[in-house]
Order: structure tokens, then sequence, then C-alpha cells
């Protein structure tokens, strides 16, 4: 296939604000093994198409043999979104595969937390199809960003410290795990790719937020909104915010955490802190 501009753009106008960092993460996390087969799962915004484009080069020129399924969900777009998916994947020469399902018809009556039960659903939907494909793995277009802004969210909303990782295993699809390769490349570089090659991108296109289809960046009252307004303001303040946040999930003290939860499991400090307080109390009536 002949390389287009779009893609010469990734590694030439943007090599290391993009190429290289999506390369470091597909490296640094190991989320392409030898002969895979990756579903890359597009919503029709500038992330998954991004990271279409860039899992289509890499793929080309990778030592690693893998292969790729373009796997498009239409959750039920409306005819205008849906059309703008379709026209870009043409003009980026990636290969779409769609399907249907009903999602937003079954959570547009839903009143408690129907964006949770609509990605739910969706990441569902699609282990499912990629599976029937004969795929391994789902990618998702999760960046730089969604990283930190989930730290944030975690610790101020949900009372707990916790990250979205660069690959899981499915807990639902024997054998299938899900990977983010965009793990490392920030949303402002995602944006001025597309800006640069003058692509417009639907949003959400849900039907709660259909105000929201296209290239605007997008407005709203999210928890999510909210932390990418409060984290533009500290990056006033200092240019390190971003990697700081993301660092605390790399550099947890395990000695200084009150408390944590593996496999379901509670582990308080005070296990180790009476533990070593029982061999200390042994020690002293041996002397």
């Amino acid at each position: 296939m002949e390389t287009d501009k779009y893609e010469i753009s990734l590694y030439k106008k943007f090599g290391k604000e993009i190429w290289s960092k999506f390369i470091k993460g597909v490296r640094n996390y190991k989320l392409i093994e030898e002969n895979d087969k990756i579903a890359v799962c597009i919503s029709g915004g500038k992330d998954s198409m991004l990271m279409a484009k860039c899992m289509q080069r890499l793929q080309r020129y990778s030592d690693v043999p893998f292969s790729v399924e373009y796997l498009v969900m239409d959750p039920g777009y409306n005819t205008v979104n849906r059309k703008k998916i379709e026209e870009n994947a043409a003009l980026l020469n990636i290969p779409i595969k769609i399907f249907e399902s009903d999602i937003f018809e079954a959570v547009e009556t839903v009143d408690n937390s129907p964006c949770y039960l609509c990605a739910r659903m969706r990441r569902g939907h699609l282990y499912k199809n990629a599976q029937e494909l004969g795929c391994n793995k789902i990618a998702l277009g999760h960046h730089f960003d969604d990283v930190i802004e989930t730290i944030v969210m975690g610790m101020f909303y949900g009372g707990q410290f916790q990250t979205m990782m660069p690959k899981l295993h499915s807990t639902n699809f024997e054998g299938m795990s899900l990977i983010r390769p965009l793990y490392m490349v920030r949303e402002e570089d995602i944006i001025a790719w597309r800006d640069y090659n003058k692509l417009e991108f639907i949003q959400c296109a849900c039907r709660f937020t259909d105000n929201y289809t296209h290239s605007a960046d997008g407005i709203g009252k999210s928890k999510r909104q909210e932390i990418k307004a409060l984290l533009t303001e500290m990056r006033k303040k200092s240019s390190v915010i971003d990697m700081n946040i993301f660092r605390s999930a790399e550099n947890v003290k395990t000695a200084t955490i009150i408390s944590y939860e593996k496999d379901g499991q509670v582990h308080s400090f005070l296990d180790e802190y009476e533990e070593y307080e029982k061999r200390h109390k042994k020690v002293k009536i041996k002397r």
C-alpha cells in the first residue's frame, strides 16, 4: 500500500511527539508479541483514528510479525456520524469492518450511570466480535492524558489510588487481552496532528451529546472535564505536573501505604506492623 501524507506526517512532522512515544509505549509495556492478531477498535474520534494509522505503519515495518483488523462498532450512530466515520476511514486508507449493535438504545432510558454502562457494553461487544475474527487482543485509543486524569479522578472522586493500565487480561473472554498503544502520547499532540492535516473527526457521538459531534475539543460538565480544567490550571504553575502524576503510579512506596487491595483481599500496614512487634518480643524473651 502506498504511504499517504497522513502517515508520513506521523514520523516526519510529529516523529518526536507521536511516533517515538507510540513506539516507546509498545516496547516498554510489551504490548505486541509475535503472531498477535489485534483488533484495532475505532470509535471515529481523533484518538482511535490516529492509533489506527500508527498500527498500520508499525505492522508494515515491525520486526515482530502480527496482523490487524480495524474494527468499528456502530452502537446506534446517527446517519451523519456513521457517514463521517466511513469517509475518514477511506481518506486515511484504513480498511474498516463495521458491525452493528443497539447499545445507545439500550442505555437511553438508564438514569444511573448510563455512560459507565455504555462503556462496559461497548467493550464487551468489541471483545466478542474481535474473538470471532480470530483476534487475541483489542487495542483502544486511550492516551497519556486519559491515564493521568484517571489517577486524579480516582483520588478526588473515588477515594482510591488507581491508574489506567497499558494492558489487561480480559476476565470474561478467555485468551483475550486489551492494549493501549497510545499510552505515552499526549492529547495535545494528537490534536496538533489532526489540525495539521486539516482532519475532522466525530466526538462522542452519543445521543446524550449529539451537540458535540464534530471537531471541537469537547465541552462538558463531566468529572473528567473538571479534572481536565484543573490540570490545565496546574500546568501554568508547573511544567512537570503531568509526569509527576504519571510517575506516582510507578514509584509507589508500599512501606508508607495504609492499605492496599490485591486479588480481592485487603492488606493493611497493621499486618506487618504487628508481625514486626511479635518478632521483636520473641527476641527479647530469648535474651
